[in-house]
């Protein structure tokens, strides 16, 4: 299958569908960590119709979307302004719409919960279709992730984990992106998708489309 992960520059989707043969390029502003050729340094709107069977977008700008940082659209923080948290918002919904409608037969797109501003703004809007875990899929690590679907299956665990008591150090390792250091990398850190979901990914949806091609 002809696969673009968008909004990527770990390459740990990339690299899992391509473990398993698919012809897959991942699309991001910034150039891939692991300076893969199968990187393409673009706006993803720029590549939508160049005929990819499949597209799993996974880490879109969201600060303005998430229902975490709804605060920020009536009191912005400083040195920012009401008109730039709105106009960060109104860009930020055009992307995903534009990648949720893509003229693509299988849409996968990560995003945490959103506020009702930027669901107005999103065309066709439907709602996540599963929040899943790392700990599912064999990683140690907490860290809720929502996708939203058009003609994929919810992933299936994988390898689900026992969590560890809270309060407990162990608790506190699993939590560990949820606790990285403030920083110019921070959003890196948080936004990298852990290994066991990539491998799914390309099992299961990779696999789906496979056949439903067949």
């Amino acid at each position: 299958m002809r696969v673009l992960i968008g909004c990527e520059t770990s390459g740990v989707v990339r690299l899992a569908f391509a473990n398993l043969g698919h012809d897959v390029w991942s699309c991001d502003l910034l150039p891939a960590d692991d300076g893969s050729n199968r990187h393409i340094r673009c706006d993803i709107r720029d590549i939508l119709d160049d005929g990819w069977d499949l597209l799993a977008v996974m880490h879109p700008p969201c600060t303005r979307l998430c229902n975490s940082g709804v605060r920020w659209l009536k009191v912005p923080p400083p040195g920012r302004t009401r008109e730039e948290m709105w106009a960060e918002l109104d860009e930020g919904a055009a992307l995903f719409s534009a990648c949720w409608n893509a003229p693509i037969e299988r849409v996968a797109i990560e995003n945490p919960v959103m506020h009702h501003y930027a669901k107005d703004r999103i065309v066709n809007y439907q709602a996540p279709a599963q929040t899943v875990q790392p700990w599912w899929f064999g990683n140690e690590a907490f860290k809720a992730t929502s996708f939203y679907l058009r003609n994929l299956p919810s992933l299936v665990a994988t390898n689900r984990l026992t969590p560890p008591k809270s309060g407990t150090d162990e608790h506190k390792r699993w939590s560990r992106v949820h606790r990285a250091t403030p920083g110019p990398d921070r959003w890196k850190i948080r936004s990298r998708t852990y290994p066991g979901i990539a491998d799914a990914m390309a099992a299961q949806w990779g696999g789906h489309a496979l056949e439903v091609a067949a």
